[in-house]
């Protein structure tokens, strides 16, 4: 297991409401492909400096730190990519944590 920090922008163009079930399925998405997610970090909501598209102008952004196999990443990365509600995603790998003394 491998631990790696995912950063994902929400699509929120007309409805703010399904933010926490929207964070609930990405958090067990990532367990079904047998990962274990660590931490949630909900950022806000924020405006894109460069816009893409017309129709999203801003994002909802969301970091998670979860553990799973490597070979994982790319099946996870396609299924996010499927998801509506999920407007982009991005992995990278997390540094180990080190335990507070």
């Amino acid at each position: 297991m491998k631990r790696y920090e995912g950063l994902f922008i929400l699509n929120t163009s007309g409805k703010e409401e399904g933010i926490k079930e929207t964070i609930d399925a990405i958090s067990a998405e990532i367990t079904n492909a047998g990962g274990k997610v660590e931490t949630v970090q909900k950022m806000d909501k924020r405006a894109f400096s460069r816009i893409a598209d017309k129709k999203f102008t801003t994002g909802f952004y969301v970091n998670i730190i979860f553990e799973s196999a490597p070979a994982a990443i790319a099946t996870l990365h396609t299924r996010f990519a499927l998801n509506a509600d999920v407007f982009r995603a991005l992995f990278t790998s997390a540094p180990v944590a080190v335990p507070a003394k």
